[in-house]
């Protein structure tokens, strides 16, 4: 602590922990987690999935690779706190730009080093995650004091936090070459890599606000929706669930991430509940119920939803299933409609865990779509193939 700037992170139960400022300095509260990811850091730190959360990092040595310019998934750090035990001196890597430490303090967010995270960690696996808080500088004072701090904070359980981290406004990511379909994406706190990995299978992808109405929705004459990844609680998305279940009354083909697939779940009609400690890291395994197969996958979730390993349910649009779950604690880890097109897994596709077990899924909801447009075709009048030629021939000229 020589020469250091002291520090605490401060636990709702009164556990104390002691180390050294790390990036701004001041106070910051939200709820402790932990991250079993050994890298990715910058992508976790940059995830809007953790607003409002204090990440603790079980990887030891932390910021070896700096920070670099494109590798965030948004476009700015989302964490509420960070919590290390060893971070690097200097970083070594060719696309390092500055140090992590800069990064934080430039974005000010509250950071804490030299803690003990292997007991951190195992004390918030034992008792659950929980709110914390992070004091440095001025800030730091008694004990008594910031534990009361921290308890005035709001729970995570009831919170609607997907509309502070939504886009304003709705932009379009262009499809790489021939566009071959169009989705809405509902943003609910997305990450950069998600319609990046749509766009290379010729999707244009239309992302817009968490508020959006059904008639936002269909404006942009989709060929799928999505629904994003997201943070708070699903329980708290009356508006999410509502304009997914008029997407499924159409029939749309739908996809749905992470929260998406608590959002997909709830409209279905199951229920969702808050997790102990939850999953978050890149190395959590879910097994295929239908074919067995085993996807080592990254998750960022506190909330699960209700149900049993390939469990048959009815919902308002026909039958539906538990289709993927965790083998570590047997939690739901994705949905799949017989009736209609839609389904969806609590893991992220878009990220590099297995390190492309889950990538496919962006094929499956291609295929969707394919499928719809088939059907659409069938049913035409016959002239109607001409018309459509035409009009795309008229577009491309224009």
């Amino acid at each position: 602590m020589t020469g250091k700037t002291p520090a605490a992170l401060v636990l709702e139960d009164g556990r104390v922990f002691r180390g050294s400022a790390y990036g701004a300095q001041g106070r910051t509260l939200g709820e402790a987690v932990f991250c079993t990811g050994m890298t990715g850091y910058q992508e976790t730190l940059t995830d809007p999935s953790y607003h409002r959360q204090i990440v603790v990092q079980t990887a030891p040595q932390i910021g070896n690779t700096g920070w670099n310019d494109e590798d965030d998934e948004s476009a700015r750090i989302w964490v509420s706190g960070y919590v290390v035990r060893d971070p690097a001196r200097t970083p070594s890597n060719w696309r390092s730009r500055r140090t992590l430490d800069e990064e934080l303090t430039r974005q000010g967010v509250v950071g804490i080093a030299g803690v003990d995270t292997r007991t951190l960690t195992r004390h918030l696996r034992e008792h659950g995650a929980m709110r914390a808080g992070v004091f440095s500088g001025d800030a730091l004072t008694d004990e008594a004091a910031m534990v009361d701090q921290v308890l005035a904070s709001p729970p995570m359980k009831g919170a609607d936090l997907a509309g502070e981290v939504t886009t304003p406004q709705p932009y379009v990511v262009q499809a790489q070459g021939e566009r071959r379909f169009r989705v809405a994406a509902l943003d609910l706190g997305i990450k950069s890599n998600t319609p990046r990995q749509m766009s290379a299978r010729g999707i244009e992808v239309h992302v817009l606000p968490a508020a959006s109405t059904i008639d936002d929705l269909l404006a942009v004459e989709p060929d799928g929706v999505f629904l994003s990844n997201g943070p708070g609680d699903p329980e708290t998305q009356a508006h999410a669930i509502a304009l997914t279940e008029e997407t499924l009354r159409r029939e749309i083909p739908l996809f749905g991430i992470c929260f998406g697939n608590q959002i997909l779940g709830r409209a279905l009609g199951l229920g969702t509940y808050k997790m102990r400690y939850g999953h978050r890291g890149i190395n959590i395994p879910v097994i295929d119920v239908e074919t067995g197969k085993v996807a080592i996958t990254a998750q960022n979730h506190g909330f699960a939803l209700e149900g049993e390993p390939g469990q048959t349910f009815d919902s308002p649009f026909g039958t539906a299933k538990i289709s993927h779950y965790c083998p570590n604690d047997d939690t739901v880890e994705g949905v799949r409609c017989s009736d209609v097109p839609a389904f969806s897994v609590q893991y992220h596709p878009e990220a590099a865990a297995g390190p492309h077990d889950a990538n496919p899924l962006f094929d499956e909801f291609v295929t969707l779509m394919e499928a719809r447009a088939r059907h659409n075709r069938a049913a035409q009048p016959a002239g109607a193939d001409r018309v459509r030629v035409s009009r795309m021939t008229q577009e491309k000229k224009s």
